[in-house]
Parts: structure tokens; sequence; C-alpha cells
């Protein structure tokens, strides 16, 4: 087993390298995909290429979505001979000290998903914390409870190989869609998924901390890609039905 760090970032601002520095001190494969940024942060992250070998930036001319970068990457990660992609977003929500137990359940799990389900700090905006309720009740509709730990939450460990048959499945889950989409066709695949606790914090302002989520924009994006994932749904209802599901767990 081979894995890597996967980070997908746009318009991070200062705190993107603090948070690939961070993920630097706990594994040294760190690729990070710049999604079109035009903050100037991803020039803050030279001296670090300098500094770290294992450290890769791929810098793309425009802005496609985080599903689409962290489509590149992983499509770039195969070809490199990784076998699994941590992805944990760049704007410090993720704790980077969490990596070595995601990759020592890897070890016990290489076939699963490894499902960050996220701790929250009284920080946490109840709108957000709340509102994700809604998705994660649909996801779990839409997989006969198939155990998505959290639809939304991006620090997860996957097989490469089942997250590009998942893409493959799929024009869409390339915007903020991505991270549920995909959990929801994992699922459908009959991937494994281990429940890992993950304790998730919103920076203030004055931290860096910085979101790109958009009310309106997102959750009907949200909504529109429910509507699809019930139609598919409906259409996989009986082989679903046959499915068995695989014993999984969470850490203790």
């Amino acid at each position: 087993m081979k894995p890597l760090v996967l980070i997908p970032t746009y318009n991070t601002g200062r705190i993107l390298p603090q948070t690939v520095q961070a993920v630097l001190a706990q594994w040294h494969d760190v690729w990070v995909v710049v999604d079109g940024s035009l903050d100037g942060s991803a020039d803050l992250l030279r001296p670090l290429e300098a500094a770290y070998p294992g450290l890769k930036v791929i810098r793309r001319e425009k802005n496609a979505g985080k599903g689409e970068a962290v489509l590149h990457g992983v499509k770039l990660a195969e070809k490199a001979g990784f076998t699994h992609v941590l992805t944990i977003d760049a704007d410090g929500q993720h704790p980077a000290e969490q990596i070595p137990a995601y990759l020592e359940l890897m070890k016990a799990h290489p076939e699963a998903a490894l499902m960050g389900r996220p701790v929250f700090g009284p920080e946490a905006p109840q709108l957000r914390v709340q509102g994700r309720k809604i998705s994660n009740a649909w996801a779990n509709l839409e997989t006969l409870g198939w155990g998505i730990p959290d639809s939304l939450f991006g620090m997860r460990l996957y097989p490469i190989a089942a997250l590009l048959r998942a893409f493959r499945g799929t024009l869409w889950a390339r915007r903020f869609d991505y991270d549920t989409e995909i959990a929801v066709r994992l699922a459908w695949q009959g991937v494994p998924m281990v429940e890992v606790p993950t304790p998730v914090r919103y920076l203030s302002r004055e931290e860096g901390g910085v979101s790109q989520f958009r009310y309106v924009r997102d959750n009907s994006l949200l909504t529109w890609m429910h509507f699809r994932l019930l139609l598919g749904f409906f259409w996989r209802f009986p082989f679903l039905l046959l499915r068995r599901k695989p014993s999984s767990s969470s850490p203790s």
C-alpha cells in the first residue's frame, strides 16, 4: 500500500501554507491541487516546495471545483503508483495530527473507505451543523443505510481504484456536490465504510479562516444532486436489497 495526502484548494489565503506544513509534519507524500486560485496563495507554497521533496503543487489555470480538483490529483496519483488517497481540506478545519490514525486504520482495512465523522467544537455554526443532518438523512436513504458516517465531511481515506470507479459513474460530483455523491456511489459499489471520529475546528477570520460555502448556491446544488441520486436509487433498488452489507467499525 502506498498512501498519498491530497489537499484541494481554492483562494484559501494565508492559512494554506500553515495547513500544508502541518500535514507535512505527519506524512511525507503530500500533493496540493491549486484549483485556479486568484489570491496568490499558491505562491506562498514555494518555500515549502523547495524544502520538502515529497510535496508536489499542481497548479490549475481555471477553477473547476473541489471534485474536479480531487479527480485530477487522483488520476495523477494512480499513474504515480499510489494506492490510497487521504483527502484533507486546505482551510485548517481538519486536524493534521489525525493523519497517522487514518493511515494505521488503512493497514487494517485496505479495502474500505475511512470516513471522517466530524466532532464539532462550540464555535461551529449551528446552521451548518444542523443543516448537514438533512444531507446525511438523504444519503442514508439513497444507500439503504449502508453506513455513511457523514456525507459532507471532507477528511477521508479512499482506495484509489474504488474512488475512480465512483467518479466514472457520474458526470457530476465535480464541485461542492463531490463529497456526498462520491460517498453514495461508493456505497452503491459495496465499498465498506469505517467511521473515524475526527475533531473539526472553524477558524475565525483573525486566524485566517475562510469558507467558499455559499448558502443558496451550494444548497441548490445539493438539492439537485439528491434528486439525481434518488432516481439512481430507484433504478438500483432491487440490486441494493440483494447486496450484503460488510461489517464495519469505528476505532475504539
